[in-house]
């Protein structure tokens, strides 16, 4: 790829992010009667007030507006940071016991109280951005706040890491606890251990705290010792509290997402060694993505088993953490099918998943290459922070790689 086709490709990238993205955000997907933003809305923007305002994607939406005014400070998206803000501190925040509760229905109730540790791990990740882009205590000390809160209530010190989910109070939760209705009932899961790794990179690079970093090394050994099957270079899904395996499938977007997430959280302890042997994990794994996950079209397959890609929709998510993943493995290695299959699947993004009409991006494409109807293009799993990120580490390390070949 010459010069000129990546600054071409950054430049699809800003238009993406700060021309269709960022802009829905701003208009459709508010939320004019109840504040904040929509809970959902379908593919042609008719809303459902039956369906709740979920933790998750409320944090996304503070996360995304505050890294894109790091990126390009303008007042729009410090007022859509602050909105956001204000609905995660004054909305979702538990006075009584401290943490975030896990859902609202449309007017504000509190329909699900329980310490989801995935979603107080998303706020924690919103608040140090907030901190970062705009300064001021109050989101960094709740952050720090939810930190101890979390360290205190869910972290195992027996078997390390962290429990998936405690009750409103921070006590043990029931037996059938869990994540979401996709997800196994198992003690301890890949995707929380990796939120809360992205997390707290986030954190200490807004509170460089001596415990942050002890966190941050543990939840990256338990990556290579536990989580990461040694053997195929995927990461398993579920465990028990003791860490034995519980399930027999992967998904190649977390695959390809924890490749990158993994290399950023060695990279902020300045640890040149552990960079060096993390580095060298997520280029193994992001050969066996591209082998094993992406097809023809250039989009990332959903789920595999075996080595086989036994889900091939294509969902967003995925292609958003695949752009990221292969541009991470290229500035790794200098190997252009890296840079290729970046751009490659960016195009199945542009060509498939951008609704043009409505704006943003469709939640999943068929197998068939058909937009699935049944899936919204709001809900309280489906934000900007896959995309938008996405558009902002693309334009970050095209940058980087720009610079590199312009000194040689």
């Amino acid at each position: 790829m010459n010069t000129n086709e990546l600054k071409n490709f950054s430049q699809r990238a800003s238009d993406q992010l700060f021309g269709h993205i960022l802009p829905f955000w701003c208009g459709p997907a508010l939320d004019h009667e109840q504040g904040g933003w929509m809970g959902w809305l379908s593919n042609d923007l008719k809303p459902d007030r039956t369906q709740p305002k979920g933790l998750i994607v409320n944090s996304r939406i503070l996360w995304a507006f505050s890294a894109a005014h790091r990126a390009r400070p303008e007042k729009l998206f410090q007022q859509m940071a602050d909105r956001a803000l204000d609905f995660v501190m004054n909305r979702f925040w538990d006075a009584q016991h401290g943490g975030a509760f896990w859902r609202l229905d449309d007017t504000g109730h509190v329909l699900d109280d329980s310490k989801k540790i995935y979603g107080q791990a998303f706020y924690i990740y919103a608040l140090a951005e907030y901190h970062r882009a705009f300064g001021g205590k109050a989101a960094l000390e709740r952050a720090i706040q939810l930190f101890e809160l979390i360290e205190r209530h869910a972290h195992d010190s027996k078997h390390s890491g962290y429990l998936e989910v405690r009750r409103r109070d921070w006590s043990e939760a029931d037996a059938n606890a869990r994540l979401s209705d996709k997800d196994m009932n198992e003690k301890k899961s890949m995707n929380n251990h990796l939120h809360v790794l992205e997390a707290y990179t986030n954190l200490y690079r807004a509170w460089p705290e001596p415990r942050v970093a002890e966190r941050l090394r543990e939840l990256i050994q338990l990556f290579e010792q536990r989580i990461l099957d040694a053997r195929t270079q995927h990461l398993h899904h579920f465990f028990d509290e003791t860490w034995r395996v519980r399930s027999d499938t992967y998904t190649f977007g977390h695959d390809i997402e924890g490749t990158w997430l993994l290399c950023e959280a060695a990279e902020v302890l300045g640890d040149a060694a552990l960079l060096k042997r993390v580095q060298a994990v997520a280029l193994r794994m992001a050969q066996v993505a591209l082998r094993e996950g992406v097809g023809a079209d250039g989009a990332l397959g959903y789920e595999g088993k075996s080595g086989k890609v036994i889900d091939p929709g294509r969902e967003g998510w995925p292609q958003a953490e695949a752009v990221i993943g292969f541009l991470n493995a290229f500035q790794l290695s200098h190997d252009a099918k890296f840079l290729e299959a970046a751009r490659h699947t960016w195009g199945f993004i542009e060509r498939h998943l951008v609704d043009r009409v409505h704006g943003e991006w469709f939640w999943r494409i068929t197998p068939e290459g058909r937009v699935d109807p049944t899936l919204p293009k709001v809900s309280e799993w489906k934000g900007p922070y896959h995309g938008s990120r996405m558009c902002l580490e693309t334009l970050r390390r095209l940058r980087a790689i720009s610079a590199g070949k312009e000194q040689h």
